[in-house]
């Protein structure tokens, strides 16, 4: 299977079969997501989902986070890692928006990379997610399936990957193939021992052609 006939399969697939895959955190609004994500930083967004109600009861906008203190908003994210590093980054986050941005999310990654505790997978996260920008955003399911399946070669690290799948995939596809590879690697292509036995992928995935046919062979 040529690499174009993977990225054609895989495509297929996840447009019959996950058509309405979008991101599993709780948001109404830009400011409301991009919290959530910054929370979601080596988290599940489970836990996420379980703080940010709060969050949003008691700060719904940048203008009453920006005025915060850090007393005010550590109780509610306790419970998140790094709720310390966290705290600031929300705060300053809105401080940034309201002083540079009028309170609103800017719309491309290069501004959003500006903004406390936003780095280049957050801000590809926000412009595919609100902006429906071709960006796509390599976190570590998105990494291990792409790799697994072939979708991506010899990646050393996730900008590299990154490069390859807005390579291969339509442009028009980018933003909603990053759910697709997130949720798979979520729920089916998992990190210890992937579901390979009820995977739609199997027919174009080289692990399981390979590593996983070892490992069932061994087992």
């Amino acid at each position: 299977m040529t690499r174009k006939e993977r990225y054609d399969f895989v495509i297929d697939w996840f447009k019959k079969n996950m058509p309405d895959a979008e991101t599993e955190l709780y948001y109404k609004d830009p400011y409301q997501l991009l919290v959530a994500v910054i929370l979601s930083a080596q988290c599940t967004d489970k836990r996420v989902n379980m703080v940010t109600p709060s969050i949003f009861e008691k700060f719904p906008g940048p203008e009453s986070m920006a005025e915060a203190e850090f007393e005010d908003v550590e109780p509610l994210i306790r419970s998140i890692s790094f709720a310390n590093n966290k705290t600031r980054h929300l705060i300053g986050m809105a401080k940034m928006l309201m002083e540079k941005y009028n309170g609103e999310v800017p719309a491309t990654v290069e501004e959003l990379v500006e903004l406390p505790g936003v780095g280049r997978k957050t801000a590809n996260v926000i412009t595919s997610v609100i902006f429906n920008q071709p960006n796509m955003a390599v976190d570590t399911h998105v990494f291990r399936v792409s790799a697994r399946i072939g979708l991506t070669i010899n990646a050393k690290n996730v900008v590299q990957a990154e490069e390859q799948l807005i390579k291969y995939i339509p442009t028009e596809l980018v933003h909603k193939a990053h759910h697709w590879l997130i949720l798979h690697g979520r729920y089916t292509c998992v990190a210890r021992r992937p579901k390979c036995e009820v995977c739609g992928l199997k027919p174009a995935c080289k692990f399981y052609h390979t590593d996983m046919k070892y490992i069932v062979e061994k087992s």
